[in-house]
């Protein structure tokens, strides 16, 4: 197997690992061509092409996060990750891990954590990897690199990190959420939204948003009914599809350009949060954006003229 051969062999590995410590698609895909060019660049072969990899796209990582804390501190209302519509790296005896380790509220709880910290947790808890390959990839020694694991599983449980709902539950109770969000169905809605469930959203100050979210079922699910007729109107579609390993869906306008994602939580037979991404910075990777500032006008004049709807999304 050649250099090339080797490296991509294990580029959604990579791909997966920066994803899950920087919590954005584009600067994990560019830590992960900035590791080919240290792997192509290098004189000596490694013992193990996996753990110098996977050392080399962490080390990288982390300094990236580190100069991006800055930046999130200073980040206009919620920080949200950037949508991964789906994860490269799978490995079915840790499918399950895998999918609530990407999962927005996996990685909301992660920015909670140091660089370092958020680097073992990934590394161990996430992939499996041995203390020695996680002391070589953030620069700690081994007995270091536990003391970390457990601060980072510490505040992880902390802050409340339930991932256990099952997957065919997910994508059941999901196909009714958006049955019912499509027929404008607010009694549909409500019966499977937690009493306490909240909508929030990330638009970086660049786009529309509602205040600082919507709480409670009945909110939420009047909310939800009131944007989807208009929104149908002027010929807007929501795509479902699964974001972050979770059930949610993409809104787009009459062009098919990506408006906003939405992504659900998912736990005990109930949607617990739902979490919007609207910033345009953070949706470019999935395509051309609309501008959603003209999307709100248009939906706003279509729910006053009060014209006949169409059908929202694909059948």
């Amino acid at each position: 197997m050649t250099q090339t051969e080797e490296f991509e062999d294990l580029r959604p590995l990579l791909f997966s690992i920066a994803y899950r410590i920087l919590g954005s698609v584009t600067e994990a895909e560019d830590a992960v061509q900035e590791t080919w060019l240290r792997y192509e660049s290098s004189t000596t072969r490694p013992e193990s092409v996996k753990a110098f990899l996977a050392a080399t796209v962490s080390r990288i990582a982390i300094d990236v996060l580190r100069s991006a804390r800055v930046r999130r501190e200073e980040y206009v209302g919620q920080w949200f990750p950037e949508p991964l519509l789906a994860d490269p790296y799978e490995d079915p005896e840790r499918s399950a891990e895998l999918a609530d380790s990407v999962s927005m509220a996996a990685l909301v709880l992660l920015e909670r954590l140091s660089p370092l910290e958020r680097a073992v947790f990934v590394l161990r808890e996430v992939f499996g990897f041995g203390f020695g390959d996680v002391a070589a990839a953030v620069g700690r020694s081994a007995a270091a690199c536990r003391q970390l694991a457990v601060r980072a599983r510490r505040h992880m449980d902390a802050g409340g990190a339930r991932f256990a709902a099952d997957r065919r539950e997910r994508e059941e109770l999901a196909g009714r959420f958006f049955d019912a969000f499509r027929e404008g169905d607010v009694d549909g809605l409500r019966k499977l939204l937690a009493a306490d469930v909240q909508m929030v959203g990330d638009s970086g100050g660049k786009a529309p948003l509602w205040g600082n979210g919507i709480h409670g079922a009945v909110n939420v699910a009047r909310v939800l009914v009131g944007l989807v007729a208009p929104f149908a109107r002027i010929g807007g579609v929501v795509e479902s599809r699964e974001l972050n390993g979770q059930p949610g869906a993409l809104f787009r306008d009459r062009d098919g350009k990506v408006v906003n994602t939405l992504a659900l939580d998912v736990l005990d037979g109930q949607v617990q949060a739902i979490r919007v991404v609207l910033n345009p910075d953070k949706l470019a990777h999935l395509g051309p954006v609309a501008d959603a500032w003209v999307v709100v006008r248009e939906t706003n004049r279509a729910r006053r003229s009060g014209r006949p709807a169409k059908t929202v999304g694909p059948p």
